[in-house]
């Protein structure tokens, strides 16, 4: 039973498979200075959580929360926010890699990680969105610098990161070429694919 004091965590002691995976109780965070801690309301699972999970990565040896992406509420604020009240609705990603620990009910991370959660997304498409997004956007605008007019192939276009990355690129007015299998099609002509 959790108290004011504490949270439940997915916590795994162990590498492997899924069933590696506990709920487990943690000691609830603290806002420092500059953060914000935000009561969890959806999170993502990554092939990166599934990839430490199962080998470590860069976290070594368990035990661990994971993951990154999260959409909550603000439930209080450390000191020097003035960003985000409690209440607020945000989303955003932990510092990859060792700011894991989005899969609980709460978690604290500088106010600058996170953004207003849109009112015309839900919590759970919130959470989809961080690790996806800024994948398809260093990739797009960062390193590439898409233009208009210029051709873009996306392959998985209607994967995570493809289906993101369709949209950056026709609203930088990119013509888009997309691949996925046949049965996708439709919701990527629906994206705006090309």
């Amino acid at each position: 039973m959790t108290t004011e004091a504490t949270m439940r965590a997915v916590t795994q002691y162990s590498l492997g498979d899924p069933d590696v995976l506990v709920v487990s109780e943690q000691p609830r965070p603290e806002p420092r200075t500059n953060e914000i801690l935000v009561r969890v309301r959806a999170t993502s699972v990554n092939p990166t959580d599934w990839k430490h999970r199962g080998n470590g990565g860069f976290l070594g040896e368990p035990p661990f929360v994971l993951g990154w992406d999260l959409s909550g509420v603000v439930e209080a604020v450390g000191i020097g926010v003035a960003r985000f009240a409690p209440g607020d609705e945000v989303f955003g990603m932990l510092s990859y890699p060792f700011g894991h620990g989005a899969h609980a009910d709460y978690v604290t991370a500088p106010a600058a990680w996170f953004a207003p959660k849109p009112a015309s997304l839900g919590h759970v498409q919130a959470a989809a969105l961080p690790l996806v997004s800024l994948t398809a956007w260093q990739a797009l605008v960062e390193y590439a610098d898409i233009q208009p007019g210029q051709r873009v192939l996306i392959h998985a276009a209607a994967g995570g990161v493809g289906h993101v990355a369709v949209q950056i690129a026709k609203a930088r007015g990119a013509y888009v070429i997309g691949t996925a299998s046949a049965g996708k099609h439709g919701f990527l002509r629906d994206l705006g694919v090309d």
